[in-house]
């Protein structure tokens, strides 16, 4: 038996999120780990996600696969899991693979179950822990076919670097012209040095900051921390920021170890996005801010006096 991960990239490079889910299919101990990479992936990044738990790496060179053809995916991967013995499937959750999950899926006849926060618990079945409700709420589903799809939120598992390199060996689906219907026509990529949904640390900044002008002390902060900058609705409604750095219910939805809401009152819909955050850190001159409820630590303050200290601690710390 064995397991299949489906493994993003960008530009070549793969993604920290499909590490995790290499990491995520090694401890659920089902059998060898198989990740599965389409397209101009660089050799050496596939070959480190031995660190991550991959015994092997099966890589689908076809050049059609570069350009992100959902249906095509899914009948690679169902072909994948046929040729391995494979009953169970892992993706990390992003906007590609929630769509090729559900394809697969029906591909391959399999339960279906995403947002998945914890390994499974195989004492009674096949049982996985989903967020719902954005992030307000848990369900339990128990997966009942033989096959298994899994979609994964950020830290569902104990990420892990350690081991050797794993073996990658080419892999040539069957694919249809039916697997190409949708052509994509361009791409509108957000560019940065940290991007929203692969980061580890976020500082956000909302209508607190007064006007984009003041944006460069988050900046600051960020560059400090080695982290991605993001913002409330309002903030990108009234343009000073760019709409790919909303995060909320309505924008990115984010799971960073660290999240830092800077004048961020905390509307219920900044903190749908937020949620599953392994700490946030709320600074804001209003002590009645909503925002203070769901912080694991707040800070009471001015930030135009509170984030250039910060960032001078963080600054000093590094040299």
């Amino acid at each position: 038996m064995s397991v299949i991960v489906f493994v993003e990239h960008d530009e070549g490079r793969i993604k920290k999120s499909s590490r995790e889910a290499v990491c995520y299919a090694s401890a659920i101990d089902a059998g060898d780990v198989i990740a599965l990479v389409c397209g101009n992936a660089e050799p050496k990044e596939m070959e480190l996600l031995g660190q991550n738990g991959a015994d092997r790496v099966l890589h689908a060179t076809e050049s059609r696969l570069d350009h992100g053809d959902i249906q095509a995916y899914a009948s690679v991967i169902s072909q994948a899991m046929d040729n391995e013995n494979a009953d169970i499937v892992i993706l990390a959750k992003s906007s590609v693979s929630d769509a090729v999950a559900a394809r697969t899926a029906i591909k391959s006849n399999a339960s279906f179950a995403t947002n998945v926060t914890e390994l499974p618990n195989t004492s009674d079945g096949f049982m996985v822990k989903r967020s719902i409700f954005t992030g307000n709420a848990f369900a339990w589903v128990k997966l009942l076919k033989a096959k298994k799809i899994i979609g994964i939120s950020k830290n569902a598992v104990a990420y892990k670097e350690e081991g050797g390199s794993a073996e990658v060996s080419d892999f040539s689906p069957v694919l249809n012209e039916s697997d190409f219907n949708s052509t994509v026509t361009g791409r509108d990529k957000a560019t940065g040095v940290v991007l929203l949904p692969e980061a580890e640390i976020i500082v956000s900044g909302g209508r607190g900051l007064k006007g984009p002008e003041n944006w460069g002390m988050i900046e600051d902060l960020a560059e400090a921390l080695g982290a991605a900058t993001g913002c409330s609705k309002p903030v990108s409604d009234l343009e000073w920021r760019p709409h790919r750095e909303h995060v909320g219910q309505t924008g990115v939805k984010v799971s960073p170890n660290l999240y830092i809401a800077v004048g961020i009152s905390g509307a219920i819909q900044h903190l749908a996005g937020v949620n599953s955050s392994k700490v946030i850190v709320v600074i804001n001159k209003d002590p009645e801010a909503p925002f203070f409820n769901a912080a694991d630590y707040g800070v009471v303050g001015d930030a135009f006096e509170v984030v250039p200290k910060l960032t001078d601690a963080v600054k000093a710390m590094r040299d």
